[in-house]
C-alpha cells in the first residue's frame, strides 16, 4: 500500500525511471494502469486523473522519449477496453443471479431500479463517472450488473474514454510547460484528486442528512 500512495504522489519520478531505464515498456504501464483501474472493481485506488495528467507532463518535457499521441492512444485503448472488461464482469454476475442461488445478497428490486436508471441516466452517468475516482470502476461494473443495452453502454464508454484520456492529457502536457506546474507536480496530483473527490463526498453527505432526518422524523 505504501508503495502505492508512493507511486499516486511521485508518478512523474517512476514515469522518468522507466523511460530512462527501459524505453518503450512505459507504454506497457501506460496500459496496464489505466485498464487496471477502470477493468477491475476492486482496483479503484490505482491513479487515474492525476495519473493522465502527469503522462501528458513528461510527454511534454522528455524530448521525444514519450510520444503524446502514442500514450494518448494507447491509454484510450486501455481505458475503453477496461470499461468494457469492467462490464462483462458486472453482466456475468448478473446471470449468476438467475438461478435464485445468489439472491441472498442482492434484492432483484435494487437490480430492477438499477437498470432503469441506466436506461434513462446511462450516458450522463457512463460519461460523465470517467471523471470521478471509485466511480468510473464502480458504473461500469453496476451497468453490467443491471443488465445496461450494450449498444448504448460501448456507445457512452467511448464518448467518455476518450474524452477523460485528451482532456487530462493535453491538460498536463501544456501546462506542464509552466515552471510552477512542473516543479509542484505532486502537489498538482493532490489537486486534481481533491477536486475530483468533492462529487464524492457532496453525495455521501446529502446521503447522510436524508438518513438523519428519516430518523428524526
Amino acid at each position: 500500500m505504501d508503495f502505492i500512495i508512493d507511486f499516486i504522489l511521485h508518478t512523474d519520478k517512476y514515469l522518468d525511471a522507466i523511460v530512462a531505464d527501459y524505453g518503450m515498456l512505459i507504454y506497457v504501464v501506460l496500459f496496464l494502469v489505466i485498464f487496471a483501474e477502470t477493468g477491475f472493481v476492486v482496483t479503484p485506488f490505482l491513479p487515474g486523473d492525476g495519473f493522465l495528467f502527469t503522462v501528458g507532463v513528461i510527454a511534454g518535457s522528455t524530448g521525444g522519449g514519450l510520444n503524446l499521441w502514442v500514450s494518448i492512444l494507447i491509454m484510450m485503448v486501455a481505458a475503453i477496453l477496461g470499461n468494457t472488461v469492467n462490464f462483462h464482469i458486472g453482466l456475468y454476475f448478473s446471470e449468476k443471479l438467475v438461478d435464485g442461488k445468489q439472491r441472498k445478497w442482492l434484492n432483484p428490486k435494487y437490480l430492477k431500479d438499477a437498470h432503469d436508471f441506466f436506461e434513462k441516466h446511462g450516458q450522463k452517468a457512463v460519461i460523465l463517472s470517467r471523471f470521478f475516482p471509485i466511480f468510473r470502476t464502480f458504473v461500469p461494473f453496476v451497468a453490467g450488473l443491471s443488465k445496461m443495452d450494450r449498444k448504448k453502454f460501448m456507445t457512452y464508454t467511448f464518448v467518455g474514454g476518450i474524452s477523460w484520456v485528451l482532456l487530462l492529457t493535453l491538460g498536463g502536457y501544456f501546462l506542464g510547460s509552466i515552471p510552477f506546474v512542473k516543479n509542484n507536480i505532486s502537489f498538482i496530483v493532490l489537486g486534481i484528486i481533491g477536486v475530483s473527490l468533492i462529487p464524492l463526498f457532496i453525495t455521501a453527505l446529502k446521503k447522510y442528512l436524508e438518513s438523519r432526518r428519516r430518523t428524526e422524523s
